[in-house]
């Protein structure tokens, strides 16, 4: 038997996911719907001897679609051959927002679906001083309404076990207007089988997805006929509903204090004040920054050491060769480089659930917004673009919290141009190799270049993302239209099932592309032709007959890079980096550095027959490498190769360059588009030439 469709309709901040977690009870799945990033939420209910298929669809708070989100919500209630057209919609309302919520029953009932209404949040009924005449918002509803409380509990039995019941029969209570009945009429001759109002929204909408282009033709010919505009079409209904609702619920509704939003607005006055919402901002996100940055660390240091102790142990476990080596360095190593980001991942998700659940992210989104949109950005940018200084992964994957397509595409494009952890201990070694140790004005010139690189990551952020805003087209116009949310509570059910989602769809999603990668840079850098790589000791002695027993590790590991076939690639690639001031050996620390940006100092000190555990946090182990990479000459120039003019290069570079493997994974894993991916990849990869081109070019 068909499991029948249940759909969950609300506004946001209404609770609806809170319902929807305890209807399922937690069985349920997120994925993304056919074709488009929003995302879908489906779960299971077993109850009265049946199996309910729960859809949460997207918070809106009309079924005129102003995003992609809510047009997915317009899409399922009004296509009767969607997949997930719903048997019976609840819609889900909180106590102070009745009216808004009674226009999206009314929007859909008219559209034909049996629908019932749920009030959540019912012990703040008392809290917020209202009173609900229930038995008369029933009459006036023509279907049953349900108290519950979904963070508890409480009436959701009750809910469940009206799940098949069927609504009364409902009649419209939208008069359409009577200058608009004439165009009506025409458009009703198309579609003779739907409901009068499914029609008017067909004729207030600039364009019905799941319609064939010739309708949609027709359409626009009857508005063009009668000269109807779709923004006064919208119009007129909206205030048509809110003068009959508000005329009703004057019976119905009574308002004494509001206990919760007298809080709410005391807060308000600091959280958003001129200045110290500001102070307060930053203040957050700065502790966010440290978070992920600071508080992650002993985790992802953990990890790193199991992961080590766990190669070691399988290296004793397994014999020598090929097909081992492939398994442990390059499989389980690649797992643990995937895995290494979930610290990092749950924390900044577990600030962004609790900015969420208790609604200041809606504050964090008024006082950021008039800052960030003259760059085509929206004010939950600033989430993203800020946790960028610590990881991208995360970083990108919360600009999922953006409704608007292309202002979300755009963040997740342009924020790995910000200076993430990974890039200091190239920043370090680079700095430390070209900048001199002085002081300018009080100032250390180090600590100021490295400053500098942290602007220029702001710089090229916001100036991409103003490029991004002129080329990229949206069919959706941005508003910055919400509410503000009273302050609650958070759902730590709520919280953690979000981080847990977000932390999966990383680890299953992008961790598949990362190790994929991973396992290619492995088989580039512990492969090569000839005999050269396969006798690279016999080599190395004969070239050196007086080398130590203590060194001839490091010179063999050196010499094999060398002609491996990562070496070989970065031989051939000498020529495009040549211009920028750099030899082979720093293309193969470019090219390694494709697997994490730090790979780049072990890959230097590999090539510079130093080992692969240089620790630049280590005085000793930094002085080498620095007197190493100090006394290299340049094979093409002549002169040292880390001068004044291929340090600021490389800086350059590395400042504006596609970050790292994970980056790329975890944007085509948001964006669902390899198409967005390779842009963003060659946009990135070919500023950063451009900028280290002009840099050395001016300075040698």
């Amino acid at each position: 038997m068909k499991n029948k469709y249940i759909a969950l309709l609300g506004n946001p901040n209404v609770g609806k996911t809170s319902l929807f977690n305890r209807l399922t009870k937690l069985n349920q799945k997120v994925g993304n719907y056919p074709g488009i990033t929003v995302e879908k939420r489906e779960g299971d209910l077993h109850a009265n001897n049946k199996t309910y298929k729960i859809v949460d669809l997207p918070g809106t708070y009309t079924l005129f679609p102003n995003s992609i989100d809510e047009r997915v919500v317009f899409d399922v209630l009004s296509d009767k051959n969607n997949k997930y057209y719903p048997e019976l919609v609840v819609v889900v309302s909180e106590p102070s927002t009745l009216k808004r919520s009674i226009i999206l029953y009314q929007q859909v009932r008219e559209l034909g679906l049996p629908a019932i209404f749920v009030i959540n949040m019912m012990d703040e009924i008392e809290i917020k001083g209202i009173e609900i005449d229930i038995p008369k918002l029933e009459q006036f509803l023509k279907t049953k309404v349900y108290l519950t409380n979904a963070r508890t509990g409480d009436s959701i039995s009750k809910l469940i076990k009206d799940f098949d019941a069927v609504p009364s029969a409902y009649y419209g209570s939208f008069t359409i207007p009577e200058k608009y009945t004439e165009a009506l009429d025409e458009a009703k001759k198309l579609f003779p089988l739907e409901t009068e109002y499914a029609t008017w929204q067909y004729l207030a909408q600039e364009y019905i997805s799941f319609l064939p282009d010739e309708k949609n033709k027709a359409i626009q010919s009857i508005r063009q006929k009668h000269g109807l505009d779709i923004q006064a079409l919208q119009k007129d209904e909206s205030i048509i509903r809110n003068d009959s609702i508000g005329r009703s619920l004057d019976s119905i509704l009574v308002k004494k204090e509001n206990r919760r939003l007298n809080s709410t607005s005391k807060l308000d006055k600091i959280l958003l004040h001129p200045v110290f919402g500001y102070v307060i901002f930053f203040g957050i996100l700065f502790l966010i920054f440290q978070a992920i940055y600071a508080w992650s660390a002993p985790f992802m240091d953990f990890i790193d050491e199991s992961f080590a102790s766990l190669v070691g142990t399988f290296h004793e476990w397994l014999p020598e060769g090929p097909l081992s080596s492939l398994f442990i360095d390059g499989i389980i190593a690649g797992i643990g480089g995937i895995v290494i980001f979930l610290p990092q991942i749950i924390i900044l998700f577990v600030f962004i659930s609790l900015m969420e659940e208790t609604g200041y992210m809606s504050r964090v989104v008024f006082i950021m917004d008039r800052w960030l949109r003259p760059f085509g950005l929206n004010g939950k940018s600033v989430i993203p673009l800020m946790s960028g200084n610590a990881c991208a992964i995360p970083a990108v994957m919360a600009a999922r919290n953006i409704e608007n397509p292309k202002e979300r595409l755009i963040t997740m494009l342009v924020t790995p141009f910000m200076t993430c952890s990974a890039r200091l201990p190239i920043y370090i070694v680079i700095i430390g190799l070209v900048i001199p140790e002085e002081t300018f004005l009080g100032f250390n010139l180090q600590g100021v270049v490295l400053f500098i690189m942290y602007i220029l990551g702001i710089v090229g952020a916001l100036f991409s993302a103003l490029i991004l805003s002129k080329i990229i087209k949206s069919f959706q116009k941005s508003y910055l239209i919400f509410e503000l949310p009273t302050y609650k509570m958070p759902d730590w059910k709520n919280v953690l099932l979000n981080v847990w989602e977000k932390s999966s769809g990383f680890l299953f999603g992008a961790g598949k592309i990362i190790l994929a990668i991973s396992v290619i840079l492995w088989v580039l850098g512990n492969f090569g032709p000839g005999e050269k790589f396969s006798n690279a000791e016999e080599f190395v002695r004969a070239e050196n007959p007086t080398i130590a027993e203590e060194d001839l590790p490091n010179e063999v590991a050196s010499y094999q890079l060398e002609h491996s076939y990562l070496g070989y690639i970065g031989m051939a690639i000498e020529p495009v980096v040549r211009p920028l001031g750099y030899d082979w050996k720093m293309g193969i620390g470019l090219i390694s550095s494709f697997a994490a940006r730090e790979v780049f100092v072990g890959t230097m000190a590999v090539v510079y027959s130093l080992g692969d555990e240089v620790d630049i946090e280590d005085d000793e182990s930094r002085k080498s490498l620095f007197t190493r990479m100090q006394s290299e000459i340049n094979r093409n120039t002549g002169e040292p190769a880390y001068n004044f003019a291929s340090g600021v290069s490389l800086l350059l570079f590395y400042a504006f360059a596609m970050q790292c493997m994970a980056t790329i994974a975890v944007v085509k894993k948001e964006t669902g588009s390899w198409k967005w991916t390779l842009i963003q990849t060659a946009f990135m990869t070919g500023f950063a030439y451009l900028a280290a081109f002009i840099a050395y070019q001016f300075l040698k």
